[in-house]
């Protein structure tokens, strides 16, 4: 890279502190920031992590070495944590972290009202992936937007390019592990083990066999599992592109890891060679990839841990503790030495203005050398500032003739050096209001750009108030009704809607890009969803179709993720399932975001879709093969192109299990979908005020009817079926 085109500002290094010997490897190596949870509330609760009176010592310590830190709270929440997530939020502006990273809306609004003093980073848990989300978080609040880990080089600089102008900092994944699924998109460790990547209890099922050959092989392949991410070659162009911060994920993995990554990332970032071999030796599966930054998503993508990746990282792991086994000098310090016949005083001053000194109270007598010779020898002893984080910038010395032995020079300087350190360590809490008894009771919090929002984002005369009967004789539902009272069904689109629709039904939901081919007569109770994943391109094409459609009768909009909320700023919004939404004070914010109805988090358990139930009107899932992922890799490009496939497939367990595979596109998203559909028609009543919404994923138009028959009687499901979580929750 030359220096015509070097960015202006390269970004920071951002490493993964699991715990406090992966925090030290990470700051002895040479990282600008790390990341780090407190035991609850975060995506790794599995790793050490770091308990209040940790995480201060922590904090202190990284600051005393320009070592900025955030503190995660990205899971979603249930309704009876949100006293224990004001508590954390405290805890963390006690020990003056720098920003907490949070998915839920609910964390993002309790640190905007306690502890307004803290940054806000929006999770990769919260699937921000187009340009729309990124403006949206910034009309929200936050300071940065951590980018799902799907996007291409000039997917990543579109949604740069969009956050800078709103004074955004966008945050890359260049280092780690890769989740088969668009992060916060993913319930099959929930729905198949009850441990919810949602809630940081993921078990890792992708990387269990699951083969794509549909039964051509004779033993099952991996097909789910992806190779470790390493996109270190790709940091000048991410740099140029705009990138504030590089990071490296493995809160789980060890500090000679953390280490070895930390290493090479500078090298990466300052042109030099690195050790890709020996990178690859610490962990790896089958190797690394870039596929996704690089836009080749192919079967090069995936890959399984092998015995011989154990044996190499065994091998590797003495040779990489020497990369944090002493401190890595970074910051600069001026040293001033004055002597006089009474004495000598050191004094080291930081660029940030603190200042220390150490006093040498002895007298002095002459020195043997003449002033410029022993000045230099000064010079030389004060500049050995090895072992600690500073070096020497400026040295400065006055009285030179004076004679202050060796080792008192050394002691000067050890003793300025470590007072300088305490000062630039001492604790810097940020004020934090206190705690209310009820979080959930709480306003939304809003920021300026969104004081205008009416809840409902519609006057009483938008299309999403309007009433109008079906075929079927089902009646529009008013925003403010109790939707409980009827049905709501989903489709995949109009072609899997039977003939005859059941007169409860008050919510018909159908792809937004399919809306030319609505029947005009369901127009008043459809609402036209918006695909979860919009890459590249795609967000502008829905933005058009909303445009195109907004005055076509249609009920609203489903927003499936936090972009669509921008997307279709004023017009009727219903949540989506893909939100996240588990408790009753991130309703309010999505309520305050313009939401009309929300459908709830399909992880909670009934109490909690009871809290939710109380802020606005809700929907709860209550029949469907549930979407367990949402990939853009392909699983079925490990047994044959696109090219011919049909865009359908099925994964085969190791139990036997055909787990169905739908794709929209080459460049789109996939499917996994839960073989056994979830079913609550006979048990009706236990889903509360939230109005039971049928999923239509794979059904034929024959058998969705059945379903809808079966459900509107109450009458027990004719097959295999799951009740879910909702009586048995995550864990």
């Amino acid at each position: 890279m030359t220096a015509q085109s070097a960015p202006a500002v390269q970004p920071e290094i951002l490493a993964p502190a699991g715990n406090a010997e992966a925090l030290y490897a990470a700051v002895f190596a040479g990282a600008d920031a790390v990341y780090l949870g407190l035991p609850h509330f975060n995506a790794r609760r599995t790793a050490g992590n770091f308990s209040a009176g940790a995480l201060r010592d922590a904090v202190s310590f990284c600051h005393a070495r320009g070592v900025r830190v955030y503190t995660a709270l990205n899971t979603v929440v249930y309704p009876d944590e949100l006293p224990a997530l004001a508590g954390a939020v405290a805890e963390i502006a006690a020990a003056g972290a720098d920003a907490v990273i949070v998915q839920d809306l609910a964390a993002a609004s309790l640190v905007r009202r306690l502890a307004p003093g803290l940054l806000l980073h929006g999770s990769t848990q919260m699937s921000v992936h187009s340009p729309d989300g990124a403006r949206q978080l910034a009309v929200m609040g936050f300071s940065r937007v951590i980018l799902a880990r799907e996007l291409t080089l000039d997917e990543i600089a579109a949604v740069t390019a969009a956050a800078a102008e709103s004074g955004l900092e966008t945050e890359v994944f260049v280092h780690g592990a890769l989740c088969m699924s668009v992060s916060g998109q993913c319930y099959m460790s929930a729905f198949l083990g009850g441990r919810s990547g949602n809630r940081g209890g993921c078990a890792g099922p992708c990387r269990l066999p699951f083969d794509a050959s549909d039964g051509a092989r004779t033993a099952l392949g991996n097909h789910l599992s992806l190779k470790d991410l390493s996109a270190l070659q790709s940091l000048p162009q991410l740099a140029r592109a705009g990138v504030a911060s590089v990071k490296i994920e493995g809160r789980l993995r060890p500090p000679e890891y953390v280490a070895a990554a930390v290493d090479a990332c500078l090298r990466a970032r300052t042109g030099e060679p690195y050790d890709e071999e020996l990178l690859q030796n610490v962990f790896s599966r089958s190797g690394f990839t870039n596929g996704y930054i690089t836009n080749r998503r192919g079967r090069g993508l995936f890959g399984i841990r092998t015995e011989a990746d154990t044996a190499a990282a065994r091998a590797a792991a003495p040779r990489l503790r020497e990369l944090y086994r002493r401190e890595r000098p970074r910051v600069g310090v001026s040293l001033a030495l004055s002597l006089t016949a009474d004495g000598a005083r050191l004094t080291a001053a930081d660029a940030d203005g603190r200042c220390a000194a150490a006093a040498h109270s002895a007298g002095l007598g002459p020195g043997q050398r003449p002033p410029e010779q022993a000045e230099a020898v000064y010079r030389r002893a004060l500049e050995k500032t090895g072992g600690t984080p500073f070096f020497a910038q400026t040295v400065r010395v006055e009285g030179a003739q004076w004679f202050l032995p060796g080792s008192a020079v050394n002691e000067l300087r050890r003793r300025a050096l470590e007072a300088l350190l305490a000062q630039r360590g001492a604790p810097r809490p940020i004020a934090c209001a206190p705690a209310p008894e009820d979080p959930a009771a709480l306003p939304p919090v809003l920021s300026g750009a969104l004081q205008g929002v009416t809840p409902g984002g519609a006057s009483a005369s938008s299309p999403g108030n309007a009433s109008a009967s079906s075929p079927g004789g089902a009646s529009a539902a008013l925003p403010g009704e109790t939707w409980a009272q009827g049905l709501a069904a989903r489709f995949a689109g109009p072609t899997q809607i039977p003939q005859q629709l059941p007169a409860s039904l008050r919510c018909l939901i159908l792809p937004l890009t399919e809306w030319r081919a609505v029947p005009a007569a369901l127009r008043a109770i459809t609402w036209l969803e918006l695909p979860r994943a919009l890459f590249g391109g795609a967000e502008q094409a829905a933005a058009r179709q909303v445009r195109e459609s907004q005055s076509e009768g249609f009920a609203g909009y489903v927003a499936q993720n936090i972009a669509h909320f921008h997307t279709c700023a004023g017009l009727p919004v219903l949540g989506g399932f893909g939100l996240n939404v588990a408790n009753p004070l991130a309703a309010r914010e999505y309520a305050a975001l313009g939401a009309c109805a929300l459908t709830l988090s399909p992880e909670l358990k009934l109490s909690g879709l009871a809290a939710c139930a109380a802020q606005l009107p809700t929907l709860a899932l209550a029949y469907g093969h549930m979407p367990l992922m949402l990939t853009r890799a392909c699983p079925l490009h490990n047994v044959h192109r696109c090219a011919g496939c049909g865009r359908a497939g099925a994964l085969l367990d190791r139990k036997g299990m055909r787990f169905p595979v739908r794709c929209t596109g080459p460049d789109g998203a996939r499917t996994v979908y839960n073989p056994i559909p979830l079913y609550w028609g006979d048990r009706r009543a236990a889903l509360g005020a939230a109005a039971p919404l049928l999923y239509f994923t794979l059904e034929t138009p024959q058998r969705a009817g059945e379903v809808l028959a079966l459900f509107e009687a109450g009458r027990a499901f004719d097959g295999p079926f799951t009740r879910g979580l909702y009586e048995k929750g995550t864990g």
